[in-house]
């Protein structure tokens, strides 16, 4: 089952730090455009909705429903809702009976509550990897892929709180985002349906970059898109290191910055990991490649596992994000216990059996190193997400 919107929905995609939620800021302040937090419903939800047994049963599809309503990253994205009645709300408002039914009730519900705006967008990063699914559920949606030069996007990653903790893990994840959209560019580009964003064009000439986007969306440019930093929004996340950016005005003092972040020799193990995928961007690579051996990529791999889950539940870490995350997949096989389903229902789509897919699917760290170092999960917090 397919849903048409006439206000088509609007999907920003991206690999991590690369300016995406700049992008979502931007266009949740256009007048017409609502566009919530990160919500990553793809990625947890859509590959296992065999888990959820068939959906026609109202248990079944219930359940997929106060999941999806109480997992968001930011409860209810800030809306004014009752939580012992906002599940039936949803479940009564949906076009059909399915997660994408569910999806676009969500949705629109905040287009509602955000004045009103005909039409909704979101931003998950790592819906690139799900670009088919998107398009089966919502046909005529549109996508706005955010490059940034993923030696700067790269050392971003490797400052923040969550994500890669070496550069060729940080090197190796930008490539495997690049490489997963380059057939849907060449598919969806000549329909409309696709535009790409280069981050360094977009702070350095904002309103001409924001100006051919909203043509691109059919919208008329505003310019309070350029007010982005006046929103909550802005204003929450701005508050944390992470995305101190968006508590300002749009700013190109963060083109280049792998020339003083990154040593030579990570550099050039950028260039080897992803160099080609780097200048297939349009990027120009100035140092030359270098390999580490297999025992430095064995050890690459390994240390960054451990960093991860042993930082989760340090300063703004990702902890409460992370445990919601685990918990969902304890209930996948809670399920599977109860008969809602079989392992022989399972039908192995994508991201299942990738290496990285606990990652595709939004978790900051692999199970066997959060069980290794017996990471406690942790249900509240205060910090903005």
């Amino acid at each position: 089952m397919s849903i048409v919107l006439k206000e088509r929905p609007v999907f920003v995609i991206g690999a991590e730090r690369s300016g995406t939620t700049l992008v979502m800021a931007m266009l949740g302040n256009h007048p017409r455009i609502a566009v919530p937090e990160v919500v990553w419903y793809y990625s947890r939800f859509r590959p296992y909705l065999h888990t959820y047994g068939d959906l026609s049963r109202d248990g079944n599809f219930r359940t997929l429903a106060e999941e999806m309503v109480h997992g968001l990253k930011t409860p209810y994205w800030g809306m004014p809702v009752n939580p012992r009645t906002i599940v039936d709300e949803i479940v009564d408002s949906v076009r059909e009976r399915s997660f994408a039914g569910l999806y676009c009730a969500m949705f629109e519900r905040f287009a509602r509550e955000s004045g009103g705006k005909p039409r909704w967008g979101e931003k998950t990063p790592y819906n690139l990897f799900f670009v088919g699914s998107i398009l089966e559920d919502f046909p005529n949606a549109q996508f706005v892929f955010v490059t940034r030069d993923g030696r700067d996007a790269s050392v971003d990653y490797l400052e923040s709180s969550f994500g890669p903790t070496n550069i060729f893990m940080a090197a190796e994840i930008w490539r495997m985002c690049q490489d997963a959209v380059t057939s849907w560019r060449e598919q969806l580009s000549p329909r409309g349906q696709w535009a790409d964003v280069r981050y360094e064009e977009l702070v350095r000439e904002p309103e001409k970059v924001l100006r051919n986007l909203s043509g691109f969306l059919g919208e008329e440019y505003h310019p309070a898109m350029l007010e982005f930093h006046t929103t909550s929004l802005a204003k929450a996340r701005g508050a944390t290191r992470d995305h101190r950016p968006l508590g300002h005005p749009v700013s190109d003092r963060y083109i280049g910055i792998h020339k003083d972040l990154l040593s030579l020799r990570d550099q050039r193990i950028f260039a080897h990991v992803a160099g080609k995928a780097l200048v297939e961007a349009g990027y120009d690579l100035d140092v030359a490649p270098q390999a580490p051996t297999p025992e430095e990529e064995a050890k690459y791999r390994e240390w960054d596992g451990r960093i991860r889950a042993a930082t989760l539940d340090g300063p703004e870490g990702h902890i409460v994000y992370e445990s919601y995350n685990d918990w969902l997949v304890d209930q996948r096989e809670e399920r599977r216990k109860r008969g809602v389903w079989r392992q022989e229902d399972d039908p192995r789509t994508f991201p299942a059996g990738h290496p990285h897919e606990e990652l595709i699917m939004g978790q900051r760290a692999w199970r066997k190193w959060k069980t290794h170092f017996s990471i406690k999960r942790q249900y509240v917090g205060k910090l903005a997400l």
